[in-house]
């Protein structure tokens, strides 16, 4: 069970990165190569990819924080 959530905490750790670096930061970052949309709104994202892509990064977060907690109690 630990080596399970243990190759599971990796592969979310490596799609976290990869969210983290699409999103446009001031010099529009890695995700500008990407075409991810720069327009103004909340929390920087006007358009619907830049949205989705702000879920999708909390979403990951929260999953990688209730892995190591998980991780750190079965161990």
């Amino acid at each position: 069970m630990y080596t399970l959530l243990s190759i599971v905490q990796v592969f979310v750790a490596v799609v976290l990165i990869f969210l983290i670096l699409m999103h446009s930061g001031r010099d529009a970052g890695l995700s500008g190569a990407f075409g991810v949309g720069t327009g103004s709104g909340p929390f920087g994202g006007g358009s619907l990819v830049e949205r989705n892509l702000n879920r999708w990064t909390a979403g990951f977060a929260v999953v990688f924080g209730v892995l190591t907690i998980v991780l750190l109690k079965i161990h």
